[in-house]
């Protein structure tokens, strides 16, 4: 059996959304697993959900408007851009060697393991937004479908101070009036 170097680089992907989730996962990876030679990458999958349900579309849904394309086109990469900086500042801050990336993909998921793909990583650090059971069920959880998906080892972080029973049992209970 081969034993691990602590000097063997090792490519880590954190995924980073811009959540307290996600900084969490950051946080975690730094304190708990983080060596000197890691090579950290930290991966954005932006969601263009926002831009193609604009209330700019409402106005024109059967008529293509190239200037209103190219200004949502426009924002959305200033946005990607303002995200991408502040991620790398979170790198520096924590003096970490490594890059941030932005991935296009349809899912979160698959832009993440896209980019496991590109980098060559050996694992993958991603924070639980802590859906409950209900909530999984109908929209999904990319910290699921990387678990089940991906072929390098995978740590959910779920923030010690972030609980959903809450939020779960005010939903039943909407559930329930309608």
């Amino acid at each position: 059996m081969a034993t691990e170097s602590h000097s063997e680089t090792r490519n880590c992907i954190v995924a980073m959304d811009g959540s307290e989730h996600s900084d969490y996962a950051l946080d975690w990876y730094c304190k708990n697993i983080h060596r000197e030679s890691d090579h950290v990458v930290l991966v954005y999958v932006p969601e263009l959900n926002d831009m193609l349900h604009s209330s700019k579309w409402s106005n024109s849904v059967y008529v293509f408007d190239r200037e209103v394309m190219e200004a949502m086109l426009k924002e959305e990469q200033e946005r990607i851009k303002v995200d991408l900086e502040r991620f790398a500042a979170k790198l520096k801050q924590h003096g970490l060697g490594g890059k941030v990336k932005s991935v296009m993909a349809s899912k979160p998921g698959e832009g993440i393991l896209k980019a496991v793909e590109e980098e060559t990583a050996d694992m993958i650090i991603v924070g639980s937004r802590g859906m409950g059971t209900l909530r999984r069920t109908f929209v999904g959880s990319v910290s699921d479908y990387l678990v089940h998906h991906s072929h390098v080892p995978v740590f959910v972080c779920k923030h010690p101070h972030k609980h959903v029973q809450q939020e779960e049992l005010q939903h039943l209970q909407e559930l329930k009036h309608v």
